[in-house]
């Protein structure tokens, strides 16, 4: 999954581990995976130089994460790298960071707070 990484961006690790946990999957467990979330998440990362990166976890048809924009994501979500460390790690609260602008969320609200339980997989 070395196609996933982004020098500067410790989000392409946690992603890409993601990945390889989605490959490995049974493809039963993915169908629930995919059943239970069904949406596409694009997180626009912006890391501490200021550039920016952008992964899609497709949890409604695919089951796997990729690079580069979606066509058509269910919900965008825009952070800093560290935010989202944080978030894959629970030290951080999603909420928490939506209220305080370091997490911004445009399209399906609701699925966002689905995010969290996704990473929990890896």
């Amino acid at each position: 999954m070395s196609d996933l990484k982004e020098p500067g961006f410790k989000t392409s690790e946690v992603l890409s581990t993601l990945a390889g946990v989605f490959e490995k999957m049974p493809e039963a467990e993915k169908k629930s995976q995919i059943k239970k979330t069904n949406g596409i998440f694009q997180l626009n990362v912006k890391n501490s130089e200021g550039k920016e990166a952008v992964w899609v976890i497709d949890l409604k048809k695919e089951g796997n994460v990729t690079k580069g924009p979606a066509k058509k994501p269910d919900v965008s979500i825009s952070l800093s790298d560290d935010t989202f460390i944080g978030l894959a790690d629970g030290k951080v609260n999603a909420q928490k960071a939506f209220m305080t602008g370091s997490l911004k969320v445009k399209g399906n609200v609701m699925l966002a707070t689905k995010l969290d339980s996704v990473l929990k997989v890896s």
